[in-house]
């Protein structure tokens, strides 16, 4: 297994840092790609094959994005879905959704995610710009 993913951002899409090592997964920025299934893709691996491989342990996700358009939103959906079935399995999974304090929307849809887990933890934090 890989150490870690690291994917810088572009104007379109949020940079990916995976330490894998360190057990601290983080997404930033804005994301609207052109193709949201190429961008994802490689990231929805490569956290499939870690969480594959976390069992009982324990793990931090960040997502501190600015913007994300409806497709990013499902993905980001997904990868929800993807830590919250491996806290089902008895991971210890602490997901932490940044927002800036000016942003009632990112606010709001962070709130809409942690509505829908129920075994991973999940923190709505307003981000110290």
């Amino acid at each position: 297994m890989r150490d870690k993913l690291d994917i810088e951002a572009t104007s379109r899409t949020p940079a990916v840092g995976f330490d894998f090592a360190g057990n601290h997964l983080k997404i930033s920025g804005e994301s609207y790609p052109e193709d949201v299934t190429e961008f994802y893709r490689p990231v929805f691996d490569a956290l499939d094959e870690y969480l594959g491989g976390l069992g009982q342990g324990s793990c931090r996700f960040d997502f501190e994005l600015i913007y994300l358009n409806s497709s990013s939103a499902k993905a980001v959906m997904m990868l929800m879905d993807k830590l919250e079935a491996a806290a089902a399995n008895g991971a210890s999974v602490d997901i932490h959704w940044l927002y800036d304090k000016e942003d009632d929307t990112m606010q709001e849809l962070g709130e809409e995610f942690g509505e829908d887990l129920e075994s991973a933890k999940f923190h709505l934090e307003k981000m110290s710009v």
